[in-house]
Parts: C-alpha cells; structure tokens; sequence
C-alpha cells in the first residue's frame, strides 16, 4: 500500500509542463504516453485499494456501531439491576459493560484511522484523474503541432525558442499549445510575406513584358516596325512617288 501511495504521490506531483518540454524536445509525444500508462496502471490499482479500505471502513463502523449500541444497553441494564439490588449480576454485567466500551472504543479509533485514509486516497484519485486529463488534452495538442512542424521542416527552430519556458510552472501547461501555435502563425505569416514578394516580382516582370508587346503591336499597326522595316517603308514611298 505504502508503495503505490508513493508512485500516485509521483504522478501526482509530476511537472507535467516539464513532459511537454521533453516530449516537444525528442519532437515525439513517447513520454507523455509513457505518463499516460504508468497514470492509468496506478488509477486503477489506486481504485481497487479504495474499494477495499472503503469495505473496511464500513465493516469497522458497522462494529462501532454494535458495541456501541450493546453497551449503551448494557448500561441501562446495570441501572436496572441495581434499583432491583442485584448487585452481583450488575457487577458482573459493570465488566462487560467495560469490556465493551473499550472494544467499541479501539472500533471507533480504528474506523476513523481508515476513513481518513480512505478519504486520502479518494482525494489523491480526483487529484490523479484530473492530471490525466490535463495530459491527455495537451497530448493531442502537442501530436498536431508536432506534425505540423515537421511537414514544414521548421521543427529544430521551433523547439530552440521554447528555451525561455524551462522555469515555467504546471500553470503555464494549458497556453503552452497556443503559444506553440502563435510562432508557427508568426513563422506562416513570413511564409506569406516572403511568397506574396515572390508572386508581386513575378507579376511585375510579367506586367511589364506583356506592356513591351501591346507597345510592339501598335508600332506596327501604325507602320513603326524596327528600324530596317522603317527604311524599307521609306524606300517603296519614295519609289512610287517617282512613278
């Protein structure tokens, strides 16, 4: 019992920011699945120890509760043997009247002994859950930003700026993804600057040769072909004026 109080103590305690990190830093989500099965082995383990304090609970309160009430009678009992002047019977009935205070009393101590345990552990298995939980969510997160990253080839740069989060605690887990998000935004937004330049250069050169044909087409719809073109131009007019 000691030691699987000891590991859900662990769990529990984990950093799990620091599971992000590693897992962001081998750019696999191994280690976090790792938490995951040692978290749900122990929850259950945890589970079925606190079903099992839990009867115990029960079984000593239900003995409480006995001895408790037999003595509580026998008490009466005594009273009433003494008003009758049965003093033997009622000293004989005055010991196991002791008897039973004092088992009832060991039944009550060990009742609330247990029930704090048990309510220890029932507290450490919400505690447990609820960091499965958080691990879980950040998991799918973290497998679609590291997807991500890799098909755009930008991991190594995207897992050096998140240096700076090294001192950060369990608080900062549930922004984590979204400040992850907001670089690879910013890293898009480049992307889209740099692309966007591309395709206005590609538009220029192609604007501006389509603007030297149309100029060509109108020379030579209006008889300003090359310069060879011009003199033979020239040359025919001159011929036929002389004619």
């Amino acid at each position: 019992m000691a030691s699987l109080i000891e590991k859900v103590n662990t769990l529990i305690s984990a950093n799990l920011h620091s599971i992000v990190d590693r897992a962001l830093e081998q750019n696999s989500v191994a280690v976090m699945d790792e938490y995951i099965r040692q978290a749900e082995k122990n929850l259950e383990a945890l589970e079925d120890s606190a079903a099992t304090v839990g009867g115990t609970v029960k079984t000593l309160k239900r003995k409480y509760d006995e001895f408790a009430a037999a003595a509580e009678k026998l008490d009466r009992d005594i009273d009433t043997l003494i008003m009758k002047g049965k003093n033997d019977l009622a000293g004989a009935a005055q010991a196991e009247l002791n008897t039973k205070q004092q088992l009832a009393q060991e039944y009550y101590e060990q009742w609330q002994e247990q029930d704090r345990q048990y309510q220890n552990m029932l507290d450490m298995r919400l505690k447990l859950e609820g960091r499965l939980t958080a691990i879980r969510q950040e998991r799918e997160h973290l497998r679609s930003l590291i997807e991500l990253t890799e098909a755009k080839k930008v991991t190594t740069k995207t897992i050096k700026s998140l240096d700076n989060l090294a001192t950060m605690g369990d608080k900062e887990i549930s922004s984590l993804a979204d400040q992850i998000r907001g670089r690879l935004d910013t890293e898009d937004a480049r992307l889209d600057m740099a692309t966007r330049n591309i395709s206005e250069q590609i538009d220029d050169v192609v604007r501006s040769g389509e603007i030297e044909r149309q100029l060509e087409e109108r020379k030579k719809r209006l008889g300003m072909g090359a310069a060879g073109d011009g003199g033979a131009a020239s040359s025919g007019g001159s011929s036929a004026a002389s004619s």
